[in-house]
């Protein structure tokens, strides 16, 4: 496993050679610095250089080992941008509704043919930047040079390497010292079109003592053929400044999906992140939790629902690397048809990390005989005086709870349907808004209409 220094709780850690699997078709000429500054140019020529270097993922890599991306035609696979893409679908209106019991302080709306962004004009004069990745790059290159390659490092992966060199849309948000953002913020990724990569960086930036409460959508069509996403997300919270993370995805059935995630939590500041995945074909997802200030507090609530062949990865780690923090994991799912989830969590205590308080747990529900649920919960702990804990389970629907309901007069089918919604009731209850959890709700729904018992 890791050393003993931060440095090396990354992914480079498992990095293998490979073998076998095949390469996208990208060039250096597409790595955008045209009239760029000197410093976004010199990032991404760097994580080019990365993205060359390291291998393609095989199971032959530890994080990689019950992942397989041998059916990916990555080869053929383009890069998305408004001159060579369809304009295809508009994004439904059911995804533009607010989230939250507000309505939005200020929304994104990404699409490869266009950008809408709106934000209220009080948040504009406190200076709040929130605005598309290619806007940030003209007018706030000082903001993305502090920002870029931060968190989430080139090196970390092949992925993580062609987000940083190739992304061509993604979110900016930047919260000066001391300003709170009461209403939502809300982004939405949409991705349509096949043969198509669609590559984004999200980068959010709080100063110490803001504020802010976002929520990030990715979503698109489901279409014949195969479309690929590859992601970063760089997350920085100062010094007790305060963020609501929520990412929901809900790609169609088509899309691949490598995503790196990292939030970079200072001397008392606090997120609570959530996410949600009920879409894609293969997902495979790298989120960390980097607490290095003490009194740091970090939340991670995960949902997924996963169903026909779906493949669903999630790679977590809670890396306490100062004293006094605390963190707190918890991701729940269930599985029906041929569908198969991976969940691989970490909690990593740092030497000196004295008073850490760590905690995770997954839990999986298998509602058939062909699905398919791998849980690894791990400790790494090089300081005394800590409380760190974990958990996880793979199971069927308790048949005593669904006689209970049966005695009641309940049908059976239903009966099973409703102890599948309260298996997933404590995620819910994690969840701050309303909006999120009728969606996750509906998806609830949706996904039980194949189950058959």
């Amino acid at each position: 496993m890791a050393n003993e220094t931060p440095v090396v709780i990354s992914r480079t850690r498992r990095t293998t050679a490979a073998g076998g699997q095949q390469s996208f078709a990208f060039e250096e000429g597409q790595v955008r610095t045209a009239g760029l500054s000197a410093g976004i140019g010199e990032y991404r020529r760097r994580a080019w250089q990365v993205y060359k270097e390291l291998p393609m993922p095989t199971t032959q890599m530890e994080a990689w080992r019950r992942t397989d991306l041998r059916g990916l035609q990555a080869g053929s696979l383009r890069l998305a941008q408004p001159q060579t893409s369809a304009v295809g679908p508009e994004i439904p209106a059911a995804l533009l509704q607010p989230m939250a019991d507000d309505e939005h302080a200020g929304q994104l709306l990404l699409q490869p043919h266009r950008v809408d962004v709106t934000l209220l004009p009080k948040l504009v004069r406190q200076g709040v930047v929130f605005t598309d990745l290619r806007t940030a790059e003209e007018r706030y290159p000082h903001l993305l040079e502090q920002a870029l390659g931060r968190v989430v490092r080139p090196e970390e992966g092949k992925f993580s390497a062609l987000a940083g060199a190739l992304a061509q849309t993604g979110v900016l948000l930047y919260v000066p010292r001391g300003v709170q953002v009461t209403q939502p913020l809300h982004s939405i990724l949409w991705t349509p079109g096949v043969g198509l990569a669609h590559v984004s960086h999200v980068i959010l930036w709080l100063e110490e003592g803001a504020s802010a409460t976002y929520i990030h959508e990715m979503s698109s069509p489901t279409e014949d053929g195969q479309t690929m996403h590859a992601g970063l997300v760089e997350v920085y919270v100062g010094a007790g400044a305060n963020l609501r993370f929520v990412e929901m995805q809900s790609f169609g059935e088509h899309v691949w999906n490598v995503t790196h995630e990292r939030v970079h939590v200072e001397r008392d500041g606090a997120v609570d992140w959530v996410f949600g995945a009920m879409g894609g074909r293969l997902t495979k997802n790298f989120s960390e939790l980097d607490l290095v200030g003490p009194g740091a507090v970090g939340k991670m609530s995960g949902f997924y629902f996963t169903d026909g062949e779906q493949h669903l990865d999630y790679d977590s780690q809670q890396n306490h690397l100062a004293p006094h923090t605390t963190s707190d994991l918890l991701f729940k799912g269930a599985l029906v048809g041929k569908s198969r989830s991976v969940w691989q969590g970490m909690i990593y205590v740092a030497p000196g990390a004295v008073k850490t308080d760590g905690y995770q747990a997954n839990r999986n529900l298998v509602l058939s005989r062909e699905a398919r649920a791998d849980s690894i919960p791990g400790l790494e702990i090089l300081a005394d005086d800590v409380r760190c804990t974990h958990g996880a389970t793979v199971g069927k629907v308790d048949a005593e709870q669904v006689f209970y309901l049966q005695a009641r007069g309940i049908p059976e089918l239903e009966a099973r349907r409703l102890v599948v919604e309260g298996f997933f009731d404590p995620i819910m209850q994690r969840i701050p808004f309303e909006g999120v959890r009728a969606r996750f709700q509906d998806a609830i729904h949706q996904k039980m209409q194949a189950y058959t018992g």
